[in-house]
């Protein structure tokens, strides 16, 4: 175990460490050297305890040979830039990215230490497996063959959906465009990753909302904001390198800075009004700010009557919500709760910003929706400044989710639908039926008692796959239970109800880990065979692209060759595509060296398919010119000035329209109609129909500049293009693909360049009606979206938002209380949903709220991010410069909570959930929580229930510093919509241990 280290050493005197060093006869400089100091700076310093001294100019600065190789941070979704220095494939050095819009010449202390992850010594560095309770060695052909002839079998006996494909959030764009596919040729939907468990509340409720669930601006527009209010969210610690955007327009700005949150974080020690809240509180908490605007006029009038739809049902239920009945749900006083709304209005525009503190409950899509529904009533959408900025995770969940490693979705969000399999198959050049032969049927399920085709079914969300294992056959909507699971890239210590993981994961035919660590998923159970590590390449080890939380696609270069044993996770997967039969089919149109499928090729696949959310402007030359040329972009407008991507916003955010040979700059910030679509304005998405129950859901005499269309108008289609007479604009090869995706051409035409294009013979008369079917979505030459954008227009549409989702549970967002509330005077009024069935697996709500727990675990139990550790924590707390600075784990207990309980600060407690989970840990007493609120780090794990874990992991490869997982205690719970877990509002106990 680490320790922290001090020294008493005068200011001019030496680092204790190397001094000691130099005193066992170690020549200092080698030391240095060889220990990373002498490139660490102020990590090495902070680490070893010593004292900043004035830099002096080294004897031998190492100069030849050596190259600078771009990268982007593996931690958060900021997207900072890392610049290694390599010299004969070592990387020796490394320095943040001065030229990058988004760090600016940053890095928190996470991304300071990226080159440990590459080169960490606790890395697995051999495929292993587990043989009568002992870690072996084995080879990659042994380990492909093993775990590919259980797989099969498992296949044969059980159906494709007995294996579970667990994604990650740490692939890179390309990767996880692969992986999804991979899935599909496998035959199943039982694909996730690491986003269902934060933002999927997020993507639904936003999406759902406007048109698309990804962040409207960037953190570079916050500087733009006029105020700023976070809700939900703690980027100091969570997203730090953020905070400097924050800051500097709070600076510049005189923006005031609101922090809602139920606990005094370090983002909120910076802001001009806290307001403390109840955890789960959040919709109560946001009516309550909407009930002062509406009472006092303060709402945009004339943006809600052209671009939003729904509001008057808002006011209705907002009219619930006076401030003494806000006060008695939620616990914030009225007068703080006039003077926030009182700022937002007189501070316009204002930006939004949340995170997982908003999304992670029961009811986390009517939470999101809430703060939407705040930005559309201000008038805060679609301009610079404004918008709601929700700041991701890993550092490419959002380009994960993008390329549709979901259990709902194929890339680019198109669905299950029989059309989007169509689609994909197209750009895929696959023979549907033989894709469709790949899935299972459920006979008797489907509708009118016919037979299920799970191709068109959602699969088990990853929050949920333990029940895919421990709930019986006949509960689920699916053929077999899960009976192998392949964690790639997965922390399952982020996920609750841990006691009952550890059941799964021993109950499995098979588990398999891809990690360049070996995570959790090796030590918390006590399997004694069955279990592989396959050592996974870190993605300093390839090269790529990757989606920052505001959209823009950065590309990576390959820093150093994969070390050890270690291979990429593209090349893995085509290993396994190889084994399973169908690598000739998968990389029917990308180039494979050796083992390696092409990068390059995989981008220019996706381009050909993804016209939903425009990633099909962003060809692999236009990301590397960006990055090549960052200086040349402007750091709050982020659009180049001069240089050769003069006009494009910095990494094409998306939606890119059309083909990378259009040019489209990307779009910086969504639904900004203050600039023509093709210089990156855009609409409110046209995503919900054209009326709903006789109303207008089309914007109302508002569109972009130069829009030839000056009203609202639906998505585009071939039919919309024939009405307006602007199918003429199209050349003759977009005119053929169009006639090929609707089926009456049968021959997919060639390129531009090659094949004949023009239709032979004269066009029958339901021409029109065939073709015209065709949409800006599925058109897969990119003509549709070219003449619509041509003429002013987006392909989406112009709509109204809308402020009421008919589709959801509650169409109104709705307060409702946690599963586990103290609060039992409320239930009856804001009770839960019903229990239900959905995503395959039956999920309970009333039944668990009906019991009354808060007498025995009278604590409401929250968890969120440490600045030092991210994720599941396993390569943090396996770097030794950040295990150094957080070496247990503990529970923020409030001072009078403590006083009561008899708990002293640094003082070991027992923390017990109401399923049974208890953990030891160390008790920080600190009015940072509330009384009556708790607070733990969920990155933490390797001890359980006290029980020390060490000796599970292989030798060599466990982390420095173990700790219990704060999950382990915490309860059931999910979201209506999504699945997503509950973690931010539970129940506990706490005593002395």
């Amino acid at each position: 175990m680490l320790r922290r280290k001090t020294t008493d050493a005068p200011r001019n005197g030496g680092t204790g460490l190397i001094d000691r060093a130099a005193r066992r006869g170690v020549d200092r400089r080698a030391f240095l050297r060889g220990s990373g100091l002498a490139i660490g700076g102020l990590a090495a310093i902070g680490a070893t305890g010593g004292t900043v001294a004035k830099a002096q100019q080294a004897e031998y600065p190492v100069t030849e040979g050596v190259t600078k190789v771009k990268s982007v941070c593996t931690h958060c979704s900021v997207g900072c830039t890392v610049i290694a220095e390599v010299q004969n494939g070592v990387w020796f050095g490394q320095e943040p990215g001065y030229e990058s819009p988004f760090n600016m010449g940053a890095h928190c202390a996470k991304g300071a230490s990226v080159r440990e992850h590459a080169h960490g010594e606790r890395r697995l560095k051999y495929p292993m497996k587990k043989v009568g309770g002992v870690w072996e060695r084995i080879s990659w052909e042994q380990a492909i063959d093993e775990v590919g002839d259980q797989l099969l079998e498992i296949k044969e006996e059980s159906g494709p959906d007995s294996v579970y494909w667990l994604g990650s959030a740490k692939h890179n764009n390309e990767q996880a465009y692969l992986f999804r596919k991979f899935a599909a040729y496998w035959g199943t939907n039982n694909v996730d990753h690491q986003a269902r468990i934060c933002h999927s509340t997020t993507v639904a409720g936003v999406a759902n909302t406007w048109g698309y669930g990804a962040m409207t601006n960037s953190y570079n527009d916050i500087l733009n904001s006029k105020a700023i209010f976070i809700i939900g969210g703690n980027p100091a610690e969570a997203h730090p390198v953020s905070l400097l955007h924050i800051l500097k327009s709070k600076e510049e700005n005189a923006a005031p800075l609101i922090v809602c949150d139920p606990r005094f974080t370090r983002t909120a020690a910076h802001a001009d009004e806290y307001v403390r809240f109840r955890p789960g509180t959040d919709v109560a908490l946001v009516w309550g700010i909407l009930w002062h605007i509406f009472e006092n006029g303060w709402e945009d009038e004339e943006f809600i009557r052209t671009r939003v739809w729904g509001m008057d049902r808002i006011r209705e239920e907002v009219a619930r919500w006076t401030p003494d009945e806000v006060e008695r749900v939620t616990g914030a006083s009225s007068a703080q709760l006039e003077r926030v709304a009182r700022t937002l209005a007189e501070n316009r525009p204002g930006t939004v910003i949340w995170c997982m503190g908003g999304t992670q409950h029961t009811n986390g899509n009517n939470n999101t929706r809430a703060y939407c529904i705040l930005q559309l009533a201000l008038g805060n959408m679609g301009i610079a400044g404004g918008g709601t900025n929700i700041f991701r995770g890993h550092d490419n969940v959002q380009g994960a989710t993008d390329l549709g490693v979901l259990a709902d979705t194929l890339p680019g969000y198109y669905g299950l639908t029989e059309g989007a399999w169509a689609h994909w198959a197209r750009v895929w050049e696959e023979d549907l039926d033989w894709l469709k032969g790949n899935f299972d049927v459920l006979p008797g399920k489907g509708p009118d008692g016919g037979d299920l085709m799970m191709m068109g079914e959602t699969g088990i969300p990853v929050s949920r796959w333990i029940d895919g294992v421990l709930e019986d056959a006949e509960n689920l909507d699916q053929p077999n239970r899960t009976r192998a699971m392949i964690f790639w890239g997965h922390a399952p210590n982020s996920q609750t109800r841990l006691k009952e993981m550890k059941t799964a994961m021993e109950e499995l035919d098979l588990l398999v880990v891809v990690d360049p660590y070996p995570t959790l998923t090796a030590a918390m159970n006590d399997r004694t065979d069955g279990v592989y590590l396959l050592p996974a390449a870190t993605q300093f080890e390839t090269y790529g692209s990757v989606t920052a939380s505001n959209r823009s696609l950065q590309w990576r270069e390959k820093i150093v060759e994969p070390l050890f044993e270690s291979l990429p996770d593209h090349t893995i997967m085509a290993k396994f595509a190889l084994k399973f039969g169908f690598a000739d089919r998968i990389f029917r149109n990308i180039e494979v060296n050796g083992d390696e499928p092409l990068i390059e090729d995989l981008v220019r696949e996706y381009n050909r398919g993804m016209w939903t959310i425009g990633y099909t402007g962003q060809s692999p030359e236009r990301m590397r010119t960006h990055m090549q040329n960052q200086h040349t972009f402007d750091r709050k407008t982020l659009r180049a000035v001069g240089g050769p991507a003069d006009g494009d916003f910095y990494g094409l955010p998306w939606p890119a329209w059309g083909t990378p040979e259009m040019n489209h700059p990307g779009t910086a910030n969504l639904y900004d109609m203050s600039m023509p679509v093709a210089e990156g304005g855009l609409t409110f998405r046209a995503r919900f129909g054209v009326e709903r129950n006789g109303e207008n859901l089309l914007a109302e005499g508002v569109a972009t500049p130069g829009s030839e269309i000056e009203d609202g108008y639906p998505e585009f289609t071939m039919q919309m293009l024939q009405d307006l007479g602007w199918d003429a604009d199209l050349t003759p090869y977009e005119r053929a693909m169009i006639e090929w995706v609707s089926g009456f051409r049968d021959t997919r035409p060639g390129t531009p360049e090659v094949g004949e294009v023009e239709f032979q013979g004269e066009r029958p008369t339901d021409y029109n009606e065939q073709v015209g079917g065709v949409n800006w979505k599925t058109d897969l030459s990119g003509g549709i979206q070219r003449v619509a954008i041509a003429h002013g227009c987006a392909p989406f549409g112009n709509a109204k938002a809308r402020a009421v989702v008919w589709t959801f549970p509650d169409p109104v967002p709705l307060h409702r209380e946690p599963l586990y509330t103290p609060r039992r005077d409320l239930v009856a009024e804001y009770g839960t949903y019903d229990d239900k069935k959905f995503w395959r697996v039956p999920t309970r709500y009333a039944s668990i709220q009906e019991q009354d727990f808060s007498q025995d675990y009278p604590i409401i139990l929250t968890s969120g991010r440490l600045v030092e550790y991210e994720g599941g924590g396993d390569e943090t707390r396996s770097n030794p410069w950040l295990a150094e600075l957080q070496q247990e784990m503990f529970i923020e207990i409030n001072p009078r909570d403590a006083g009561n309980l008899g708990v002293t600060e640094g003082q070991d407690v027992w923390v017990e959930g109401p399923e049974g989970g208890r953990i030891i840990v160390k008790a920080m007493v600190t009015p940072r929580v509330g009384e009556g609120v708790a607070f733990m780090p969920f990155h933490f794990g390797g001890i359980s229930e006290g029980r020390d874990l060490r000796e599970n992991y292989p030798e060599g490869a466990d982390p420095i510093v173990l700790g219990e997982s704060t999950n382990t205690a915490q309860t059931y719970g999910y979201d209506s919509v999504t699945q997503m877990q509950e973690t931010k509002t539970t129940l506990c106990k706490i005593t002395a241990a």
